[in-house]
């Protein structure tokens, strides 16, 4: 006959592994996305608005396989952060309101990233028909990265609080949670800049280094709950 604390085991391990799961494959699926993009030469929001026409005419296979994976991102990202909020609510409940966080700015950031794949399909079939650049064309894109600037506060929200709330409840090691902060700020004060990225500035760079550590965090986290972090007494 199992011990009650044998039969309780199995069920937390297996919420563990699901939310790992999740992680794992939003990580993978935001890598594959931004390999494909790196790969076509992908242009940045500073470049002249002819380049963005000609590259998107090229090359609409591999946008139109980035903006679909936008569809898998979404549920992914919302399963991860309401899935992180289950388990620390059933470890204790330290580091709720971090996760409560989380799971507000994670909902915000979908919204907007559904926003931001609207945008870029409206660009990639205007390029299909246009021999030259219109400022409609050019509008569309400026809406598409303005919507991409103000993405990066809300996955900042989303990446700290995510971060502060598993470590608080013992799911992560420190050196994640300091992660977590530093990736977390970085894109906050990208955010701060939403209009000069919009216009093509180079601030969106001060936020890569913060998005490069959401995926590594996310990397780091899955196989964390993959191996099944320890239970509090």
């Amino acid at each position: 006959m199992s011990s009650p604390s044998s039969a309780l085991t199995p069920p937390r391990l297996t919420r563990e592994r699901v939310v790992a799961a999740t992680a794992l494959a939003l990580a993978a699926s935001l890598v594959v996305q931004n390999a494909v993009l790196v790969a076509v030469g992908a242009p940045a929001y500073g470049d002249p608005i002819e380049k963005v026409l000609a590259f998107h005419a090229e090359h609409r296979a591999a946008v139109a396989f980035a903006v679909g994976l936008e569809a898998l991102n979404l549920p992914l990202l919302l399963g991860f952060v309401t899935g992180l909020h289950g388990l620390v609510q059933r470890r204790g409940g330290a580091g709720a309101d971090w996760s409560r966080l989380a799971v507000a700015a994670g909902a915000t950031l979908a919204a907007v990233f559904a926003l931001y794949a609207v945008l870029w399909n409206g660009v990639v079939l205007s390029a299909g028909e246009l021999s030259e650049p219109t400022p409609e064309f050019e509008l569309v894109w400026q809406l598409h990265a303005a919507a991409f600037a103000l993405a990066l506060p809300a996955l900042g929200a989303t990446f700290a609080g995510a971060a502060l709330a598993a470590r608080a409840s013992g799911l992560t090691p420190p050196w994640q949670h300091l992660l977590g902060v530093v990736g977390g700020v970085l894109l906050l004060a990208a955010g701060l800049g939403s209009l000069a990225i919009a216009d093509g500035s180079a601030l969106l760079f001060v936020g890569m280094p913060g998005y490069a550590a959401w995926i590594g965090w996310l990397l780091a986290t899955g196989l964390r709950l993959a191996r099944g972090p320890r239970v509090r007494a």
